[in-house]
């Protein structure tokens, strides 16, 4: 599969370097100027680079587009790209609330092309471990998914420096951005939970840079920790009648263990170590999606996902300029 690229960050960098293992190849470049769009392009051997989003959605130089722009852009682009004939992988979240969400995926349902939230862990080879053992724990009563990562660019944001990673503006937000890896989770290992609450921590420029929250289910709850402010060395725990599962990293998990109530551990851990990360498991899955007219793959838990944060910001009384359409 060839892609289209929008976004010129870290994460089209680590975009790129995935698909080589996907046996996919990117062959064109966005970007909003022309010296960044070529710059890139030449960096990595992309042979088309545009400027003009109208150009790069009219180009016949790649199959599919992978979205990594900021959370306010994303419905928008997607939208453009489904009409313009494209697949799209879209960065997470999806979209910044439940109702952009659904708009997008009409849109693919509408033109008959594939549209995907880029949410690894639902590909992870790891995570699908975890699902395929949770019957061993018996029956689930509670769960911790834990992921908490100073940013990169916290410093930066603290010494009153401009960074869209901490811009409430663009439709971001810490459980957007890192929350919403536990929460996607836990949405789909249980699907949508009957209760949702939750606490953030506000910035003082308004910026949710971490929180909490705690999904009700029938038979179980499941907490949630994130932060982009703060690091944490605690693993993510799945608690059943009959044992526990941990995992060390619920965004990419490097092992996972499953422990037994009378001590028997058994271990998973990472086998396909060339790769960089597990992004190339996602776009391997991408890609068999669209060859097989699959329109919206992660559908459900994605629409769940988003779901809770549009429950946690309403707590919170996070608005974002997107809300408004």
């Amino acid at each position: 599969m060839t892609f289209g690229i929008i976004g010129t960050n870290f994460i089209s960098e680590r975009f790129l370097a995935s698909l080589p293992f996907a046996d996919c190849r990117a062959t064109a470049v966005y970007s909003r100027t022309d010296a960044r769009a070529r710059a890139f392009a030449a960096q990595n051997g992309i042979p088309h680079a545009f400027s003009s989003l109208d150009e790069f959605f009219a180009s016949d130089a790649f199959e599919a587009v992978y979205i990594a722009s900021p959370n306010a852009c994303h419905e928008e682009q997607s939208i453009a790209a489904l009409r313009a004939g494209k697949h799209v992988l879209c960065e997470k979240p999806l979209a910044p609330s439940l109702a952009g969400a659904k708009r997008m995926m009409e849109a693919a349902k509408a033109c008959g092309k594939t549209l995907m939230e880029a949410m690894r862990p639902h590909h992870d080879h790891l995570w699908k471990q975890v699902v395929s053992h949770l019957s061993c724990i018996g029956r689930v009563r509670g769960a911790h998914l834990d992921y908490c990562q100073y940013s990169s660019r916290y410093d930066a944001h603290l010494a009153g420096a401009y960074t869209n990673a901490f811009d409430p503006a663009l439709s971001n937000a810490a459980m957007l951005d890192i929350g919403i890896y536990p929460i996607s989770m836990a949405a789909m290992l249980f699907g949508e939970p009957k209760h949702v609450c939750g606490s953030s921590v506000l910035l003082p420029s308004g910026f949710e840079g971490a929180g909490e929250a705690v999904l009700g289910y029938e038979t179980h709850t499941v907490s949630i920790s994130y932060s982009k402010i703060a690091d944490s060395a605690a693993p993510s725990v799945i608690l059943g009648e009959k044992g526990a599962i941990r995992i060390d990293k619920v965004g990419g998990p490097a092992r996972v263990e499953l422990v037994l109530r009378g001590g028997e551990t058994t271990v998973f851990e990472r086998t396909d170590a060339p790769a960089p990360d597990n992004m190339h498991e996602e776009v391997r899955a991408f890609a068999r999606f669209a060859a097989a007219g699959v329109l919206t793959p992660t559908e459900r838990p994605t629409l769940t996902a988003i779901g809770i944060c549009d429950s946690l910001r309403r707590a919170a009384g996070i608005v974002f300029p997107s809300d408004a359409v």
